[in-house]
């Protein structure tokens, strides 16, 4: 008679991840699967050259971000890297920067779960994600349309700040936000009051600073119009590259961590 999960294991989501690198192009695979079978398939594209060891970690910290927004406690994550889970681990010491780095990272993110295992894994048992992570370096990625895509152009361990922008503040379409959660301030009109209750559930005030809770990003820094403007500007004329077209241009601007409702 086979015995029954424990509590623990019935509250523990599993995470497989995996990276692949060649010589044009990059890429990483996750595969979330919370403890009642719900799966999350997920390709990621780098608009970078890494090694496979670099691809393997930005795979797990990109596995493990969107699981902390998801509010996940308890977490096993699953790679064959021999590298990443042996610096995980603690069993392996980091000699070179950017392991040392990612290592870093990876340990700022522990502190958001209540458990969290990082366990190797036979390459023959992580076929899925490693077929995402080929995926994602594929002509193919465009055209499929069962798989999430996201498209990371720096790696993880290089991003940048959000820089902040001090422009004069008129009502926008931040204002109803910031006065229901600020100041408990609803419209007059019933069903505007519906609407932004009902909205502010994904929003948080922090610092007099508006953010927006996204699924596979951190928070996202709420613009008004003319600091929409200012950041487009920045991204589109050389921040991160120029001539850059809008859908690139929008996956941008959310790596920037930025948001605002005609950001798409």
């Amino acid at each position: 008679m086979e015995e029954e999960p424990s509590e623990n294991e019935r509250e523990l989501w599993k995470l497989s991840v995996d990276g692949s690198s060649c010589i044009t192009s990059s890429g990483a695979g996750l595969v979330l699967m919370s403890p009642s079978g719900w799966t999350l398939e997920y390709a990621l594209r780098f608009g970078f050259k890494a090694t496979n060891n670099e691809a393997e970690w930005e795979a797990l910290i990109a596995g493990l971000t969107i699981a902390k927004h998801l509010e996940v406690q308890k977490i096993e994550a699953f790679s064959d890297s021999h590298i990443v889970v042996g610096l995980a681990s603690g069993e392996y010491e980091a000699r070179e920067d950017s392991m040392e780095k990612y290592l870093s990272h990876f340990q700022s993110l522990k502190s958001a779960f209540e458990v969290l295992r990082v366990l190797k894994i036979p390459r023959v048992e992580n076929a899925r994600a490693d077929q995402l992570s080929k995926l994602a370096i594929a002509e193919e990625l465009e055209k499929n349309q069962t798989v999430l895509v996201d498209y990371l152009d720096r790696p993880t361990i290089s991003k940048v700040d959000m820089m902040d922008i001090d422009l004069p503040q008129e009502p926008n379409w931040m204002t109803p936000f910031i006065n229901w959660l600020r100041n408990e301030i609803l419209p007059e009109d019933p069903v505007e009051v519906r609407k932004l209750v009902y909205k502010a559930n994904r929003f948080q005030l922090h610092n007099g600073i508006l953010y927006k809770r996204s699924f596979s990003f951190p928070w996202l820094r709420c613009l008004t119009p003319l600091e929409a403007d200012c950041a487009l500007r920045e991204v589109h004329e050389g921040i991160c590259d120029n001539h850059t077209g809008g859908r690139t241009l929008f996956h941008k601007l959310l790596r920037q961590g930025y948001y605002w409702p005609t950001l798409h």
